[in-house]
């Protein structure tokens, strides 16, 4: 706290100091003046200013020389008396600023000076800061007067000087402050505003400077990373502020084409002086160009994030001050801002998308013809080396390129069209697109994934199939990482969101139709186009001036949806399997459309099966993803307008949805979901019941035509496979059409009926099998059984027993096949014992069948004839589709049970003299009709069936012991497993007879060897846990015989003792598991007596 408060009193304190320093000047002195000092007020210190720095400033006049300390000391006391005081004698100014700056400089009459200690040169940069913060109001300017010119220059080149020679840090950050003070762009608040007129004089002044500085400091920005950050970002700074304050386009604009002639006393000093006129502001601009690139070029890449922000700033001050002056610069300078906007740090990102946000909103591009010159020749540039870069950089150098490509197209904003209206720009934009977006399709899994021909619900799974397809990745040539992908897809979105649409979508739709090569990538575009023109997803700095008509986006938009369901785009070979090949193939050369009904009367000319690879049908399929992802978003755009283009859409995409191929029917799930969302359908189910009219009509007229229409099949699958019940009666007459034209052409069109067979029976199954199944179990427990189960709860009557055995009769009759024969073995001629109503089709007490039920019964019919059709695709698909309708059947045993007994003859053919293939299917579906058909079959399957299954497990046995792990994938070993799974329950459902579980006993014990494959063994376990069921007693007789772990005593010696072949055996192969079977068969008789407690 000060002790001297008034002038008087600080007079006499400090003078005795002061007349100390001025006699002797040592630094003794100097630190006395300092310490009274500190005893002084401010205000007492102001009135004293003068009188106390006179000795200071005589000590730095003395001549001869002085030591470095002392003069350290005395610019240290300076300071403290500027920093308490204010200077307000223009004359004191410039007096104490000419002599504080020769304390930097060498005596001129030295030959070899001594280098300045790094203290002083901090004391005297110090002092000269706090000079010019001391000088009081308009004093300042005494320093800014032409006069002072030759003084200010010798101040910047000592500064300029220290800034780029210096080693420390601090002296050089310390230099560049101070000149930054010196420039009048102090940051601190005591420093007012310069107004225009002030502002206009600095920028006259300074322009003679501007060389130096400008040279020197990009030397120093572009120096070496060593010196640090924090000199750099100074070195940005007051190169931005000094360059923006003297080529200010404000300023610029103001200045006479010639200059003023002065009087002649003042010509001599005018000659320092700059004229900023045309020629000076031109030259200077090419000049500053070329340190601005060298500068931008180093800063954008320093590994500080703070020098990064510094040229963010840099970038910005310019722009906004220099827009017209430097436009030649912005070429490097927009560069440089655009590439940051992905930096590595988030204050640099967040900045630098501010400042473009700003340039947007001030609209500095679109008002400057100039700089949407430069954007478009950068973006021209760009454009053509795109696909040298994509090709050569790594993904961080991708991904740089692309975000100064995206920067650029935000920065032109509306101004965009001025590229795209210039066929060398749109052409080099279009084909860089094209080569970048091109796709790997190398990836033979795409081709290989098949579609599962089981059913999909309308809810949960649909949702995961349609997930699955719209998270399907791409792979593309020239690049891996997904923000690439995201990048090019905000490219073509700003695109379409500024440009003129009906420009994009004609040239790109050009590039679709040109070559097979751009279809794919031009078929991207067009989508991300539309998007962007919905505004959808698309991040822009500014809007466009005018919005898009929704009649504009409609026409565009079935313009592209009418060239993607073009039949040869929409058509293309996928598989090798030769059924798709050959229609495809018919199609495509057929020059249909892809809407329903759409067949013209065409002559199809024989041609050559085509060579088809891999590659291609990859290639193929990606294309027709991305045109049903273009479907999904077209409807998205378009919302509940797209309900207008559904009758020509809806049908393509359901056909896609039943595609055999995985990656095609997932992806026209999901567009699917897309399309009920935008127009505002509760699910799918919805969607394809209330536009189902449309739609069977044209499955109805296409299967008339299936040599031209192929894939009706497909549409009625898909509809099928996500719809309910109650889409039942809508297409029966559909299914009624299918099996009146496959009586009349099974040679030709089988396989094709019975796909659309498969998915009716399929639904059927999905739809009423759970409830087919509950009323077969209640019919299947009579109600006297259920009466005695619930012990002597219910009287049984009379008729009731005596309708059990009557029907008990009739079942046996029907086994051993004692039926009517009356020639041409129609089911319904099936008799009961019953006496027959007057319809021939219901017994009586019987209802009429349900319709689905019936369906299923028709189906049936069919398939006993095509069962023995010489075509093994066909074949199999019969046995697949008979294991649906017995499944539908079940419940309705009087209708089931005659179809069983017509089918038999030709299922035994499969079962016993077929291709393994269809053996394997064919004991499939005897395993199915034994579940739902019980003891029915028993004889048939004891006579006709077991001996060759019994016999061909023998035989096959040997050679599946002696095989080696690789047997596993052969077909014989899955006939083997397939029949040991299923044998056991057959022999359990079927009840079958002692000397027939003898035979499959003794067949299956083989098995049990532990040389066999363990699934072999494993299955054969399970044939005996079903006849532990059956005959237990025998299972374990037969067991014991193998392998027998314990002696079994008499309980009286009278008794003989029990020996069975097993005893005191060695351990063999068939120990293990037979000793597991015997351990299981004990806990199974051990819970047995706890149950019946």
């Amino acid at each position: 706290m000060a002790v001297f408060d008034t002038p008087q009193e600080a007079f006499g304190a400090l003078r005795p100091a002061c007349v100390q320093l001025t006699r002797a000047q040592t630094m003794e002195n100097v630190a006395c003046l300092q310490a009274h000092l500190a005893a002084v007020s401010a205000s007492a210190l102001q009135e004293l200013q003068e009188y106390v720095l006179f000795p200071l400033r005589f000590a730095l006049k003395v001549p001869g020389p002085k030591q470095e300390r002392l003069v350290q000391s005395v610019v240290q006391c300076i300071s403290s008396v500027l920093a308490a005081t204010c200077v307000k004698k223009q004359d004191l100014l410039q007096e104490l600023f000419s002599e504080l700056c020769t304390c930097l400089s060498p005596p001129s009459s030295s030959s070899n000076p001594v280098p300045l200690s790094e203290e002083l040169k901090l004391a005297v940069i110090h002092a000269l800061y706090t000079l010019m913060h001391s000088a009081y109001g308009d004093v300042i300017w005494s320093l800014y007067q032409p006069s002072t010119l030759p003084l200010l220059g010798f101040a910047v080149s000592l500064l300029l000087g220290l800034a780029e020679q210096e080693k420390a840090k601090q002296i050089k950050i310390s230099a560049l402050k101070c000149l930054q003070v010196l420039v009048l762009q102090c940051d601190c608040q005591e420093h007012r505003h310069l107004d225009e007129d002030e502002a206009q004089q600095c920028g006259d002044l300074f322009a003679s400077f501007l060389p130096g500085i400008s040279i020197t400091l990009s030397r120093v920005i572009t120096g070496d990373i060593k010196q640090g950050h924090k000199s750099t970002v100074s070195a940005i700074r007051l190169f931005y502020l000094i360059v923006g304050l003297v080529m200010a386009d404000v300023q610029l604009a103001r200045i006479a084409k010639n200059k003023e002639k002065l009087p002649v006393e003042e010509s001599r000093i005018s000659e320092l002086m700059v004229h900023r006129g045309p020629d000076w502001s031109k030259s200077t601009a090419e000049k500053l160009s070329l340190l601005l690139h060298k500068m931008v070029e180093f800063s954008s890449v320093h590994p500080h994030w703070k020098v990064r922000l510094e040229l963010v700033e840099l970038v910005h001050h310019l722009l906004r001050n220099c827009s017209q002056s430097l436009v030649d610069s912005f070429s490097h300078l927009l560069k440089a801002l655009v590439g940051l906007v992905n930096d590595e740090n988030s204050e640099v990102q967040s900045r630098c998308k501010e400042v473009l946000q700003g340039i947007a909103e001030q609209r500095i591009v679109a008002q400057n013809r100039a700089l949407a010159d430069v954007l478009s020749e950068n973006l021209h540039s760009l454009a053509t080396a795109l696909p040298r870069l994509m090709n050569s950089q790594d993904d961080t150098g991708k991904v740089s390129t692309l975000s100064l490509l995206l920067g650029y197209l935000k920065l032109l904003g509306p101004k965009i069209n001025i590229v795209l209206n210039s066929i060398s720009h749109l052409h080099r934009l279009s084909k860089a697109l094209m080569q970048v977006l091109e796709l790997d399709v190398t990836d033979v899994k795409i081709v290989e994934d098949r579609r599962c021909e089981g059913v999909c619900g309308p809810s949960g799974s649909l949702q995961h199939g349609a997930q699955k397809g719209r998270c399907q990745k791409k792979y593309f040539r020239f690049f891996t990482e997904e923000k690439i992908f995201q990048l090019l897809q905000q490219v073509c979105r700003v695109l379409g969101y500024y440009g003129n649409l009906y420009l994009l979508v004609d040239h790109f739709m050009g590039l679709y139709g040109e070559s097979g090569m751009y279809r794919k990538q031009a078929a991207m575009v067009l989508n991300e186009l539309i998007a962007g023109a919905a505004g959808v997803g698309v991040d822009v700095l500014q809007e466009r001036e005018v919005s898009l008509n929704v009649d504009d986006l409609k026409g565009s938009v079935m313009s592209i949806l009418d060239e993607y369901t073009d039949q040869a785009n929409w058509y293309l070979i996928t598989s090798i399997d030769t059924e798709e090949i050959s229609h495809e193939h018919s199609v495509q050369h057929s020059g249909l459309t892809a809407h329903p009904g759409g067949a013209r009367s065409s002559v199809l000319l024989p041609s050559p099966e085509p060579h088809v690879t891999t590659h291609t049908m990859n290639s193929n399929i990606w294309q027709i993803c991305i045109q049903l992802e273009g479907v999904g978003c077209f409807a998205a755009v378009l919302g509940k307008e797209f309900r207008l283009l559904l009758l020509s859409a809806l049908y393509p995409v359901l056909e896609k949805a039943g595609d055999k191929t995985l990656l095609i029917s997932e992806t026209a799930l999901g567009t699917l979901v897309d399309i009920c969302k935008a127009c505002s359908y509760d699910s799918l189910q919805c969607l394809i019941n209330e536009n189902s009219d449309y739609l069977v009509n044209g499955i109805s007229l296409n299967l008339r035509q299936l040599a031209h229409q192929p894939h009706a099949s497909q549409v009625l699958d898909t509809m099928l496979r996500h719809s309910d019940a109650s889409l039942l009666p809508l297409v029966e007459d559909v299914i009624q059409d299918v099996l009146s034209a496959l009586d009349q052409s099974y040679n030709n069109q089988a396989s094709t009926f019975l796909r659309v067979l498969h998915s009716v029976m399929t639904a059927l199954v999905q739809w009423f099998g759970s409830s087919c199944s509950e009323e077969h179990q209640q019919r299947q427990t009579p109600e006297w059984w259920r009466g005695t189960l619930s012990q002597g709860q219910q009287v049984v009557t009379r008729q009731e027993v005596e309708q059990f055995f009557l029907d008990y009769v009739r079942q046996k009759q029907i086994a051993e096949g004692n039926l009517p024969d009356t020639g041409d073995e129609e089911a319904d001629e099936v008799l009961p014992l019953a006496e027959p109503e007057p319809n021939n089709s219901d017994t009586e007490g019987e209802t009429p069948l349900p319709s689905h039920a019936q369906l299923a019964k028709d189906v049936m019919e069919r398939c006993i004839h095509l069962l023995s059709d010489g075509n093994l695709r066909v074949r199999l698909k019969v046995l697949d589709v008979l294991e649906l309708c017995v499944t539908v059947l079940h419940p309705h045993g009087n209708h089931l049970l005659p179809m069983a007994h017509r089918v038999w003859p030709a299922l035994v053919t499969r079962l016993i003299s077929d291709d393994p293939l269809a053996v394997l299917r064919a004991f499939k579906v005897l395993c199915t009709l034994a579940q739902k058909c019980g003891d029915f079959l028993r004889q048939r399957f004891s006579k006709d069936v077991l001996p060759k299954l019994t016999s061909s497990l023998l035989s096959q046995a040997p050679a599946s012991a002696r095989a080696g792990p690789v047997y596993n994938h052969t077909l014989a070993f899955k006939l083997q497993l397939a029949v040991l799974q299923g044998l056991g329950s057959l022999c359990e459902k079927l009840d079958m007879g002692e000397s027939d579980l003898n035979k499959v006993a003794d067949a299956c014990l083989i098995y049990l060897s532990a040389k066999q494959p363990m699934k072999l063994q494993e299955a054969a376990q399970s044939v005996f846990l079903h006849l532990m069921h059956v005959d237990p007693d025998s299972t374990w007789l037969l067991l014991n015989e193998v392998c027998c772990p314990h002696q079994y005593e008499p309980p009286h010696i009278s008794l003989r003792p029990v020996k069975l072949s097993g005893m005191g055996r060695q351990r063999n192969e068939f120990t293990d598991n037979v000793l597991l079977l015997l351990e299981k068969l004990q806990q199974q008789e051990s819970v047995m007596p706890q149950a019946g407690m």
